[in-house]
């Protein structure tokens, strides 16, 4: 049962396997991201925005060294990011991100979720809404990321990821999600 949880989530995500090419925070300036990812006509997206924001925002999180999920300040971390990327348009992403203010807004504490508890959710949300269980994952994937010290957003890993988490919780059942997410790395590029 588990591996058939574990190829349910890879299937639901496998869509997410062939997008663009790694965003490189170091590289990427926030007037690229406003042009190339918030403000361009969706054809010529490279990165569904939607899915960059949370990334980034997972990203932000593990950065302020926080172990929560905010659950409804995802408009607002978006909001706050475009203004201060339009205020400093030439710096980069990797510098503007971890200065956005973050608001506690329902914060979900990612140390006290039962992995399994998670990941029995998630494949919930997956069968029944997978573009939203996508964008959840698209920001664990940020987190971790940030925990790890990275700065590349790599959206094609984000089903390699989603199965390696399902593979931990499923195999340690009673750590937390944060536990899950420190020790699942994400795949790196071959």
């Amino acid at each position: 049962m588990k591996i058939l949880v574990s190829i349910a989530v890879a299937v639901f995500l496998l869509p997410c396997a062939s997008r663009a090419a790694p965003i490189d925070l170091g590289s990427l300036s926030c007037d690229a991201y406003e042009k190339e990812i918030m403000n361009a006509p969706a054809a010529g997206q490279p990165e569904d925005a939607v899915d960059v924001v949370m990334w980034l925002f997972g990203y932000a999180v593990a950065k302020s060294g926080a172990h929560v999920m905010y659950g409804n300040a995802l408009q607002q971390f978006g909001n706050a990011l475009d203004i201060e990327c339009k205020n400093h348009p030439n710096n980069s992403l990797l510098d503007t991100v971890p200065g956005v203010k973050l608001a506690n807004t329902n914060p979900m504490e990612l140390d006290t979720l039962a992995c399994a508890t998670f990941e029995e959710r998630h494949t919930q949300m997956a069968q029944s809404d997978p573009q939203s269980a996508n964008t959840i994952m698209m920001w664990l994937l940020g987190y971790s990321v940030g925990k790890r010290g990275g700065r590349v957003l790599d959206s094609s890993a984000l089903a390699a990821f989603a199965a390696g988490l399902a593979k931990r919780c499923s195999e340690h059942p009673d750590i937390t999600l944060y536990d899950a997410l420190t020790s699942v790395k994400p795949p790196k590029k071959k």
